[in-house]
């Protein structure tokens, strides 16, 4: 048999939920419709990030996604395979949602053309490789870094030029990018390297 003293506050108990009870529910509700969201969200973002994604505009089909296939990025001996997202995106969460926000001015330019024709789109390569250029160089590489690193190199099984370049490289303090600057379109950096003055050299592959 429950005391008076147990009674009374129980009794008390449902009266605060009670007079809580709008209060708690709509918390509740928050919270829900919190973890909806988050997912929700995080899912978008991860399906603009697949190769699926990246080229369902033909700007990306026809011409950069064609150069790509013919890069070491694409197919090599190991079977590993570096997508748009890997090269392209932040992983930190403050960076990608940067690059995700900077996104709406290609969908602008997807919108009026800028690079809708084979002839527009040559016009416009040498530019849109010095910026993407740019802003590794400005990150030092942070999305290739992802994958490479000095310490991971094992310099003795690299063939000879490689050796000394990635040697020199860590002594200066030099990024990836200030040397494979072709890596994805070699046609910009062949243009780029033949535009510079001398001495300009960096590797177009």
């Amino acid at each position: 048999m429950q005391s008076a003293g147990s009674t009374s506050g129980l009794g008390k108990l449902l009266a605060s939920y009670r007079q809580h009870k709008v209060l708690v529910l709509t918390a509740a509700g928050f919270f829900i419709a919190g973890i909806i969201f988050w997912g929700s969200f995080n899912t978008a973002m991860e399906a603009t990030n697949t190769l699926q994604f990246c080229t369902t505009c033909h700007e990306m089909e026809d011409y950069a996604f064609r150069d790509y296939k013919t890069t070491i990025h694409y197919q090599n001996p190991f079977g590993v395979r570096a997508i748009c997202s890997d090269c392209h995106v932040p992983h930190p969460w403050i960076y990608k949602i940067i690059r995700k926000i900077q996104a709406s001015n290609e969908v602008y330019n997807k919108i009026i053309g800028t690079i809708g024709t084979p002839e527009k789109f040559e016009a416009h390569r040498l530019e849109l490789a010095k910026h993407v250029w740019k802003v590794m160089k400005d990150t030092d590489s942070r999305e290739c870094r992802n994958c490479h690193s000095w310490d991971a190199m094992k310099l003795a099984d690299q063939p000879p030029r490689a050796q000394g370049m990635h040697t020199t490289g860590m002594k200066d303090g030099s990024t990836c990018i200030d040397c494979h600057k072709g890596i994805m379109d070699a046609k910009a950096a062949k243009e780029a390297q033949e535009s510079a003055p001398p001495p300009a050299s960096f590797d177009i592959q």
